[in-house]
Order: structure tokens, then sequence, then C-alpha cells
């Protein structure tokens, strides 16, 4: 397995190579904001969330997951008693996704996918930093002035949104119908209009002749921000928070995380973009 380093904010985080899959430390992206990234490590797989993201995850990647015993877990998690080693979530599931090995130099590493979600879980804006270093990472790699992070953003996050919108928004009734295409929909607006300051919609009819929609047509600074944005929208939705105050709250924070990614002078020109929307129920 071939190593290599990411270094965002100087934190120096392990990744090893694997065929063509990245594995990044769990355990150094912990070091982050703890003395203890062991125990945090644990503590993530306490979350009812994050253990609904890796089955998701396994259904996708791996045929040999064993569903009867994430089931089982997933019921478990939420007591007081229920406690989660990286290493008893591989045995008892099969999973793949996560690897954890012992020793001096050894950690809990996590599929590049599974690692970018748990640092959006640890800290959304560190997130921001991971990213961008993982994203200069594969640039360096294939040579390409910017290497696609859409695809990153995808596997990272999408799980995450949808699945509080099914939770939280959708009624079981209409989990998997068309009806529940229609709130995912809209809650993707809520993150459009938060950042872009428009829906889907009302970009089509801004740019009539643009190729592709809304995100296809964002740069790569936004699309980093939207990543971070479909993990906030999911914790307010936990909350109970009401369309118009989420989308509020979601466009400071879209304010707050371009100045920490471009530095006061260039934020506040793309700010100017950022003006408090006016949504309606």
């Amino acid at each position: 397995m071939a190593k290599q380093k990411l270094s965002p904010l100087g934190l120096e985080i392990r990744l090893v190579q694997q065929s063509s899959d990245d594995f990044i430390c769990l355990t150094d992206i912990a070091k982050f904001n703890s003395d203890e990234p062991g125990q945090v490590v644990r503590n993530y797989f306490r979350n009812k969330g994050n253990i609904d993201f890796l089955g998701a995850w396994e259904k996708l990647h791996n045929p040999g997951f064993n569903y009867v015993e994430f089931d089982a877990i997933r019921a478990e998690v939420g007591s007081a008693s229920f406690t989660m080693s990286a290493k008893e979530w591989i045995a008892r599931t099969g999973a793949t996704g996560i690897k954890a090995t012992a020793g001096r130099y050894g950690g809990t590493f996590g599929h590049s996918d599974i690692a970018l979600q748990f640092t959006t879980w640890l800290s959304p804006e560190f997130y921001l930093y991971v990213l961008k270093d993982y994203q200069r990472l594969k640039q360096e790699e294939q040579g390409q002035l910017e290497w696609n992070i859409r695809r990153l953003i995808a596997k990272a996050n999408f799980s995450i949104h949808t699945e509080a919108v099914r939770q939280n928004i959708v009624p079981v009734i209409d989990w998997n119908t068309g009806k529940e295409a229609i709130y995912q929909a809209t809650e993707s607006d809520v993150l459009n209009v938060a950042l872009f300051g428009m829906t889907a919609r009302q970009f089509k009819e801004n740019h009539p002749n643009a190729t592709g929609n809304l995100r296809d047509n964002a740069s790569a600074l936004q699309l980093l921000v939207l990543a971070s944005l479909e993990v906030s929208n999911a914790e307010l939705l936990e909350q109970g928070l009401s369309r118009p105050e989420r989308i509020l709250r979601l466009n400071q924070k879209a304010q707050e995380r371009m100045l920490l990614l471009l530095g006061t002078a260039s934020g506040k020109e793309l700010i100017k973009q950022l003006a408090p929307p006016k949504p309606e129920e």
C-alpha cells in the first residue's frame, strides 16, 4: 500500500492507497481537536447518523456486508450502554470501508468517502481544509489544473443529507416514491438559495442558454462550501428548525466559510453575492 500524507492547517494525516482506493487515517483527523483521538473515533460509532452512513456505504460497495448484524447494531445505537470500536464494527459486519491496525504506527483508517464524512461530523470548518488539501493531492497525482471536486462532494455528503431529509421530513409512507423525490428536491433548493441566492428553477429561467444546471456552473470554491452546508442542513433538520430559518442560518454559514477559505479581502468580494435571501414557505 502506497503511503502519503495530507497536511491541512499543519496537521499531518496519513493516507494509504490500496488498489485504486484511498484510505485516510481517522485517528489522525481526530487529533484536530482532541488529545484522545481514539476515544473520538469510538464516539463516532455511537452516533446513529454515522452508523446509517457507514451502512449505506457498505451496501453500495461491499457485497459481503452482514445486513443482519448491521440491523442489530443499528437497534443498539443510542442506548447509554452502547459502545463500538472500529475492530468490533469490522468483525461483526464484515465492513471493508474501515480498516484498523495496531502498533505504534497503527490507527483507524477510513475509505476517503468515509474519512471525509467523519471530518464533517468532527468539524465542518476543518472539513473544508481537509477536502481542499485532498483535492491538491489528487491534482498532483493526475496532473490536472482542477481535479473533479464534484465527485468527492457527491460521495461524501449525499447520503448524509438525503437520509436527514428522509428521517425528519418525509412521511414513512412516502419513502422511495415520487413524493419523496419532491421533498429531496425542495431541500436541495434550500441549499441553493442559501448559497447561490436562487433555486434550480430560477437559475434555468435566468440563464436559458447555460450548459448544465446551477451546480454544474458553480466554482470549485462554491462547491466546497456547498459540501459543508449539506452537513449543516442535516444538523438543522435534526433540530426541527423551519425552512426559512434554516436558509438564513445556512446563508450565514456560507459567508463565514467563504471568509475562512479565502481570507478577509477576497472573501468579502464573494460575499457580496451572498446577501441574506428572503425565503418563502
